[in-house]
């Protein structure tokens, strides 16, 4: 007998190439006249192109953007938020400008309307995640989730084949981990298979084709619909390695998700059988080794050691994953949390 709980999230989506150039409209469309502009630090002319777009309804930008949303960051574009009397947020970016509208969003009550450049998915949900020193928090809030967001595929054409890669395997891991996350639902099963489709059949041939508008646009149309998995299921082992590594050691958030991915489901197989039998139909193999062998075709690292994860990081974070991933599809414990992490600095191939 069939038997879930489903909550459906309410926020509009605008998909298509030039949806960028809407953003006054739905700035307006929310009654708003005061925008703070949150933007990527490097991508001046492109934000620049959105404040224009804006026009008088922008009151400022700030661009002082760091990934993981430091603390003492989210304090001063709190504090600018105040100064300029915002009443709506545009972020302009990748996810690290996401979760500083976030930030906003959860002390302000500000809305946002994103309009993502990266395969991030983050602008789908109520999750957000800030730092510090070393420790990274994360939460669920409906006030972080945005209100609006806007899909344009030329965006992404600016994205390097040497970040698109790390961030579409980003986007993967959210359709995958929403397979087994603790909200996991008949409904949300059915957005991450066709997410996880779209996304392992286009990468490569975005890779291959990286000025091909098409492969572009079905690429972000399978972040899109993995950010959607991810905002009704949380995460689960993957991510949680993922925010304890991000906190200790500031590494690149794309790159690890390329790195950890097919090492966190390797572990989770012996508890999703009939799940991972499904995904070794899509990926049409072994899906742990499936996903490794994907990451390799796409170019992006394949193990901690060449992304800055230090010497002593194994013993040092373990302890920490153990406890960030309680309430994992499959309980781990510290020496399986090292076993992984090992595996994950090797780069060796899960099998």
């Amino acid at each position: 007998m069939i038997s879930f709980t489903y909550d459906a999230l309410s926020n509009r989506v605008v998909f298509g190439i030039g949806s960028r150039r809407s953003v006054r409209e739905e700035v307006e469309r929310l009654g708003a006249t005061r925008v703070l502009l949150i933007a990527d630090p490097h991508d001046h002319e492109r934000s620049n192109e959105i404040a224009d777009y804006l026009g008088d309804r922008c009151v400022a930008l700030f661009s002082d953007v760091a990934q993981h949303v430091p603390v003492e960051k989210a304090a001063l574009v709190r504090a600018l938020a105040d100064d300029v009397g915002a009443d709506v947020t545009v972020t302009f970016g990748g996810g690290s400008a996401t979760g500083f509208g976030k930030a906003i969003g959860l002390s302000h009550h500000l809305p946002q309307i994103c309009i993502p450049t990266t395969y991030a998915g983050s602008e789908q949900t109520p999750i957000w995640g800030m730092t510090s020193g070393q420790d990274k928090q994360t939460g669920r809030d409906l006030a972080a989730l945005p209100k609006v967001v806007l899909y344009d595929p030329e965006l992404t054409l600016a994205l390097p084949v040497a970040i698109a890669g790390p961030s579409g395997v980003n986007a993967l891991a959210h359709a995958i981990e929403g397979l087994y996350s603790p909200g996991a639902n008949p409904i949300s099963s059915v957005v991450a298979f066709e997410s996880i489709r779209v996304l392992v059949n286009h990468l490569p041939q975005l890779v291959e084709r990286p000025s091909d508008m098409d492969e572009r646009s079905s690429v972000l149309y399978g972040a899109y619909l993995a950010g959607a998995v991810l905002a009704v299921t949380g995460t689960a082992l993957h991510h949680k390695i993922c925010h304890v590594l991000g906190g200790l050691y500031g590494l690149d958030h794309g790159q690890m998700n390329a790195v950890i991915l097919p090492y966190a489901l390797h572990f989770n197989a012996p508890a999703i059988p009939a799940i991972y039998e499904r995904l070794n139909d899509v990926l049409e193999g072994d899906a742990a080794g499936k996903v490794y062998d994907l990451v390799a075709t796409l170019g992006a690292p394949q193990d901690l050691a060449s992304i800055g994860f230090p010497d002593d990081g194994v013993d040092v974070a373990a302890p920490l994953i153990v406890k960030a991933a309680a309430g994992n599809v499959r309980p781990i414990d510290e020496e399986q949390a090292r076993d992984l992490l090992r595996s994950a600095v090797s780069g060796q191939r899960p099998s």
